[in-house]
């Protein structure tokens, strides 16, 4: 008799919460998907018919990420649609212009990066753009690696470029000079979770003048051994706009002209140029520069691509680069990928 009491008392318990259930279900909204899209991102791989895409592993060095996998400089462009400007930008910064390499295995032609560990001696350093370069002490550049030697120019970049392998923590230098007196100067500094998409403030330069991190556009070697690019790659170009587009976060021309470029525009390789004819190696980057594309990071040299120095690049092979034209390229429109405002992160719902 109890146990024919407690079976009823089951069905009427089990009856009541799928009416409750069945009166409480709502159509999912598109807030809901863009919640269970960013969910899926960022807990693992995706599942077929999912909400996002499958997500790859980004680029890493000396065991950090550069960045997370979903950060836009991760992120393929190669099915994104043309930006409506794209014809302007490529008249301003030049069709007949060739691609220039601006690295190779010379120590002194390229950004080298320095990996070093939490316990380097900390210092203060006194900036020019102090109150846009990030607060508090960093790593002694003592002993790091700098861009075109520590002979090179006073007045060139010399960025200094430092990976704390055990914090996953990124430094970066630019104009950096050891005065008389023992203490360091610099242009800007700034310090980077490599772990997060949390872009700079607005409004505040880097050592780029785009505002953003230089290393996630670096061209490495490691990368040419592994046979893929899987990130955008850092370019310049002498003239620019007035303006900046996400990622970037700071603009450094008085041109108001909507005709030149942005600040933070990000280019590819059109999709038909023939890249058979270039060296295995070549086909990396130029394989990388269609999938990743580059993004406008500096007033600067004409279609200058920037790598990490090596003595295993063959500087005859990458100056075969040289043979593509500015009118090979084309802009992307990237606009909807943006999520958060000041966040690296791409929506994944964009990606659909």
């Amino acid at each position: 008799m109890e146990a024919k009491k407690r079976q009823l008392v089951g069905s009427i318990v089990f009856s009541v919460a799928v009416i409750v259930l069945v009166w409480h279900y709502q159509a999912p909204t598109e807030a809901d998907a863009v919640m269970a899209a960013s969910k899926l991102a960022a807990t693992g791989p995706g599942i077929a018919g999912g909400a996002g895409p499958t997500p790859v592993t980004g680029p890493r060095i000396a065991g950090c990420p550069v960045f997370p996998a979903d950060n836009v400089w991760n992120t393929p462009i190669d099915t994104l649609k043309k930006d409506k400007r794209s014809e302007d930008y490529i008249q301003r910064m030049g069709p007949a212009l060739v691609l220039h390499p601006n690295f190779g295995s010379d120590p002194n032609n390229g950004i080298p990066i320095t990996i070093i560990k939490s316990n380097r001696a900390r210092l203060p350093i006194s900036f020019t753009y102090g109150d846009e370069s990030d607060p508090g002490h960093y790593p002694t550049p003592e002993g790091a690696l700098v861009e075109g030697g520590w002979n090179s120019p006073l007045d060139s970049d010399r960025h200094i470029i430092m990976i704390d392998e055990a914090r996953c923590l990124l430094t970066e230098l630019g104009g950096v000079v050891k005065q008389k007196d023992g203490s360091w100067s610099g242009g800007a500094g700034i310090k980077m979770d490599l772990t997060s998409n949390a872009l700079r403030q607005p409004d505040k330069t880097s050592t780029d003048a785009a505002g953003l991190a230089v290393l996630p556009g670096l061209l490495r070697y490691d990368e040419i051994v592994a046979g893929e690019v899987r990130h955008a790659i850092r370019f310049t170009t002498p003239k620019t706009q007035k303006a900046y587009v996400w990622p970037a976060r700071h603009r450094a021309s008085p041109r108001e002209d909507p005709t030149y470029p942005p600040m933070g525009e990000r280019f590819r390789l059109k999709a038909d140029y023939d890249i058979s004819k270039f060296s295995k190696e070549n086909q990396v980057i130029l394989k990388g520069l269609k999938k990743y594309g580059m993004i406008l990071s500096d007033n600067g040299g004409p279609w200058f691509i920037i790598g990490e120095p090596d003595k295993r690049w063959s500087d005859v092979d990458l100056a075969r680069l040289k043979t593509l034209k500015g009118e090979d390229f084309e802009a992307v429109d990237e606009s909807d990928w943006q999520m958060l405002a000041d966040s690296g992160r791409v929506d994944p719902v964009a990606l659909r």
